[in-house]
């Protein structure tokens, strides 16, 4: 199916009347906004309804692959002969894996076993060797479905596994443990010895029953520093929708002064989720209400008030990963201020082309008042997908300045993220390539960028992913984070157990705040390779200091990898305390989410889990935050000048803790370039009871707003002041 480019302006609007996208009394009139809107939205439904049909051919993640025309070499009269029969049905077992139909997938594996021994027995050690190690990761699989999906708990498939959380059906793990049994009794590998040792922990015979040459250490599974544990509670909540990747956001888009939450899943026929939050941690499923029927696909979110009008809208990005096929329309969702949206794109000036995309960030980068739009497309050997700019022309529609801007890129993006870097009251761009050099474009103030990356050498880690700006270490000063990405067991395995490894680490340039940057990764101790496709930050212990959490994985089933979890302790270095905080999901992460989501003032972190093939779909995980005793103020910005939410300005808190006083950073953003925390801005002040001096300061304007002597606890409004 191909997609049609779009024209846009009063040309679109007279297209939409030729084409019955909407209703008047004749050509003479003159549409209507609201009936305008109607139309995009109505044409983008159908739009993603036709490429929902579209997938089952020719789609490489969701779509059938070549199951129709192996099932019909099974089918044949003529039976083919053992080797080609053996082929055939190892073909069948793949796609049926990949399908979800994990059980035809252990039959069709189990007869491929079978056809071994009609060959001559030369062929038989690697065949087998083989034929077995795909059917263990079957089984792998099909325990997972029947005990992390079917049967969520709250510390259900998070590792280490506890008592709670051992499988009760586990008949599917000690198949897969007698199948990596025999298959290392002939080949010690990394992907074989990690996949026995889960098995094993699935049924609670792990480390003792694990033969000691295998047997992975279980030091490796215990924190060095105590943590508390945060349990799951996605499921009692109502949220543990089962969907494949997807993204989320964490926001009040009703307007009554509660966080609610949005998920999507990139299953092109795959529904959005909007959950209304009462505050207290309880949500009801709104999605038919809000509009969102119809609305399907996507792998990312992103929100922003676009319009200036108070209300959050949502930015919905398709098409990643599928090069070519991939030229799928994004949605920009606009929010009528009670949480029900439409889906203005075409409307909007913003599909005019599609791109395979995953990634997108909004700034004010020309400091006019109103928030652009920089998304980051996926350009590679196959098809030139070009970055976009788009420019906000302040009466809902925006203008593509890429080229004149000079911030085409030209690579596979895979995160990006704005941040005034040096201090000049100007948004820069930062933007992480897969398996390419990454860039960061300066902005020179007249509507143009220099990438400048090679010369602040921050061109790394080459194979990235998820990036952000952010101040580490409260100095004032933002800093840079680039996850690193390598989609491979072997090389994570060797780094989790402190082996030396190629694996490119994260990188965290620490920035002086006049243009320059050091990378300090290794000084802070992040020295481990994560597998990073997801990622986002907030302060989850409320002293201060900004927290971690990554979301990991890649589209192999044997990537059963826990997320990871990073405590800062007062800036100077991070403490790995996935397994003592029971962060460690082994279901692949991607969307990462932190707020308080149930008002009691520390924050929680909601995971949107799920991996890119039907059969890898997931339940999503809200970790509670237990408490940690500390204090904690929330602060909304409301723009008057600037963009209504503040997204930019920069809060300064000082507090006094004993006899001294500190400062605390935060920067109004959304958070990690995959998933979006609040634009509020809760913000932990440790023990001090109360806040000395809140600083806001406006780039737009240039102006810094001060309260003074501000009660804990609390949260405020500040209202930008204007003369």
């Amino acid at each position: 199916m191909t997609i049609p480019l779009h024209a846009h302006g009063a040309c679109f609007a007279l297209g939409l009347l030729l084409s019955g996208g909407l209703l008047v009394g004749s050509f003479q009139d003159e549409p209507q906004p609201e009936d305008l809107a109607r139309a995009s939205h109505d044409r983008m439904v159908r739009e993603l309804a036709e490429i929902a049909k579209d997938v089952r051919e020719r789609d490489p993640f969701l779509g059938e692959g070549e199951t129709p025309m192996l099932l019909e070499d099974l089918q044949s009269t003529t039976l083919p002969a053992p080797r080609k029969l053996w082929n055939v049905l190892r073909g069948l077992g793949a796609d049926a894996l990949r399908l979800g139909e994990t059980e035809e997938a252990i039959r069709y594996y189990s007869e491929a076993m079978a056809q071994i021994d009609e060959m001559p027995s030369r062929a038989w050690p690697k065949l087998k060797l083989q034929t077995k190690s795909e059917l263990a990761l079957a089984y792998m699989r099909w325990a997972e479905i029947q005990n992390c999906v079917a049967r969520p708990n709250s510390r259900g498939c998070i590792l280490p596994l506890d008592e709670a959380a051992l499988y009760e059906d586990q008949t599917a793990s000690r198949k897969a443990i007698e199948l990596l049994e025999d298959v290392l009794e002939i080949r010690d590998d990394d992907t074989s010895r990690w996949l026995l040792n889960l098995a094993y922990m699935n049924v609670g015979e792990y480390p003792n029953d694990v033969p000691e040459k295998w047997r992975i250490d279980p030091k490796l599974f215990v924190s060095l520093v105590e943590f508390p544990r945060f349990d799951d509670v996605a499921a009692e909540r109502g949220l543990a929708t089962v969907d494949l990747s997807g993204g989320s956001i964490v926001d009040d888009f009703n307007g009554d002064g509660h966080l609610d939450l949005i998920t999507s899943t990139w299953d092109h026929s795959g529904p959005m989720h909007f959950f209304v939050g009462d505050g207290s941690g309880s949500f009801e499923d709104r999605t038919l209400a809000a509009g969102l029927e119809g609305v399907t696909g996507g792998l990312n979110l992103v929100q922003a008030d676009y319009d200036n009008d108070g209300d959050l809208d949502v930015l919905v990005l398709r098409g990643a990963w599928l090069r070519s096929l991939g030229r799928i329309p994004n949605s920009l969702l606009r929010n009528d201020g009670s949480g029900r949206f439409v889906d203005v794109t075409y409307m909007a000036g913003l599909g005019e082309k599609a791109y395979p995309t995953q990634t997108a960030a909004w700034a004010d980068y020309d400091n006019d008042g109103d928030l652009d739009l920089y998304i980051g497309n996926e350009s590679g050997a196959e098809m030139t997908a070009s970055a976009q700019l788009f420019q906000n022309q302040g009466d809902g529609t925006f203008v593509d300045v890429a080229i004149d801007a000079g911030v085409r890129n030209d690579r596979f993006t895979k995160g990006v993220s704005w941040g005034d870097y040096d201090g000049d009251r100007l948004p820069d761009l930062y933007v992480s390539n897969k398996n390419m050099l990454n860039r960061l474009y300066h902005n020179n103030g007249d509507g143009t960028f220099t990438d400048v990356a090679k010369l602040q050498r921050v061109q790394g880690p080459k194979a990235s992913s998820i990036t952000w700006f952010w101040d580490q270490d409260n100095d004032g000063a933002l800093d840079l984070f680039v996850a690193g990405y390598l989609p491979a067991l072997g090389p994570w395995l060797e780094s989790l157990q402190g082996k030396r490894t190629k694996t490119e680490l994260h990188a965290l340039y620490r920035g002086d705040g006049e243009g320059g940057f050091q990378d300090v990764a290794k000084e802070v101790g992040l020295t481990r390779s994560d597998i990073s496709m997801g990622g986002n930050f907030g302060d989850i212990d409320g002293d201060g200091w900004l927290d971690f959490y990554l979301g990991t994985g890649y589209p192999g089933f044997e990537a059963i990898v826990p997320n990871s979890m990073y405590w800062s302790r007062r800036g100077d270095h991070f403490a790995d305390v996935t397994m003592a905080g029971g962060f460690g999901h082994i279901q692949k992460g991607h969307a990462v989410s932190i707020a308080d989501l149930d008002g009691d003032g520390d924050q929680d972190i909601h995971a949107q889990l799920g991996g890119g093939f039907p059969g890898d779909a997931s339940g999503n995980a809200l970790l509670e935050n237990p408490g940690f005793g500390n204090h904690w103020i929330e602060v909304r910005l409301i723009g008057v000048r600037s963009n209504h939410y503040g997204i930019g300005a920069r809060i300064r808190v000082t507090v006094g803790e004993g006899d001294q006083s500190r400062d605390i950073y935060r920067w109004v953003s959304s958070g990690g370039s995959f998933g979006s925390s609040p634009l509020s801005q809760t913000i932990g002040i440790g023990s001090a009871e109360r806040v000395e001096r809140l600083e806001v300061y406006w780039p737009t304007t240039d102006v810094t707003q001060v309260l003074e002597e501000l009660e804990a606890d609390q949260r405020i409004e500040i209202t930008e002041e204007v003369e």
